[in-house]
């Protein structure tokens, strides 16, 4: 399986999580070449099997160039987790640059259905596949927008969009053998966060921020055998937000 922007954080504990599953796990970067190859060493380490595949998202050449090199050296496609994502600028919209933008939504809404097209094509059962599951990581910020003062409008809202795909394409795709479902995160503990995305997390209904392995275990089961009756859905993982 493929995990875009899988170098760290959320996407690094969803490739190490899977390769524990035993699936072979190409760990997507874009830029972070040693945090990937990190990646890959905790999970061959264990007896796993990965291997590091740069590519930007937003580009189809090399998002097609990634799928043919998975294929090529670790199998056929059973799974994609569409994980890779930007913030884009923190500034209210009336602050925002087209360019920032058009960036954002080609990471984080194009990137994901660049990757979704690959994926179908190589697990379609109607193009010789043996079917398979798409998971997309969206953010809670799509139900629950960061207010007057929070500057992620345009974030929020590709979030929302990403959602919006993952149900839509369910329904494409069923009849294909792949179910397609997204999981939308509350305020996870990644390093990045900064101390007041932090105090949103702390005031959950369960009263502490989420970890990494918490949506890495969200995406396992989205992904087995369990969750076979399970497609068009979006899961929340939030502590209640």
């Amino acid at each position: 399986m493929i995990v875009t922007g899988a170098s760290r954080g959320i996407g690094a504990a969803i490739a190490e999580r899977l390769a524990g599953d035993g699936y072979g796990v190409v760990v997507n970067y874009a830029a972070d070449a040693e945090g990937a190859r990190s990646v890959v060493s905790a999970i061959t380490g264990k007896g796993g099997r990965a291997m590091a595949v740069q590519a930007d998202v937003a580009s189809e050449e090399d998002v097609e160039a990634m799928f043919d090199r998975a294929i090529e050296q670790m199998g056929p496609l059973t799974a994609l987790v569409n994980n890779a994502g930007a913030v884009g600028g923190v500034a209210r919209i009336d602050e925002q640059h087209e360019d920032s933008l058009t960036r954002l939504m080609r990471v984080n809404v194009i990137g994901p259905m660049l990757c979704a097209k690959h994926a179908v094509r190589a697990m379609s059962t109607a193009r010789g596949g043996k079917g398979g599951s798409i998971v997309t990581i969206a953010s809670i910020a799509a139900r629950a927008p960061s207010g007057a003062s929070g500057g992620l409008v345009p974030y929020e809202a590709t979030k929302g969009a990403i959602v919006t795909f993952a149900r839509g394409l369910s329904n494409e795709v069923a009849s294909q053998g792949i179910r397609s479902n997204s999981v939308s995160p509350g305020v996870i503990e990644t390093g990045l966060i900064n101390s007041e995305v932090r105090d949103v997390g702390m005031h959950s209904p369960l009263g502490r921020v989420g970890q990494p392995e918490e949506i890495a275990a969200t995406v396992s089961w989205l992904i087995s055998p369990e969750a076979s009756y399970v497609t068009g859905t979006d899961i929340a993982v939030s502590g209640g937000l």
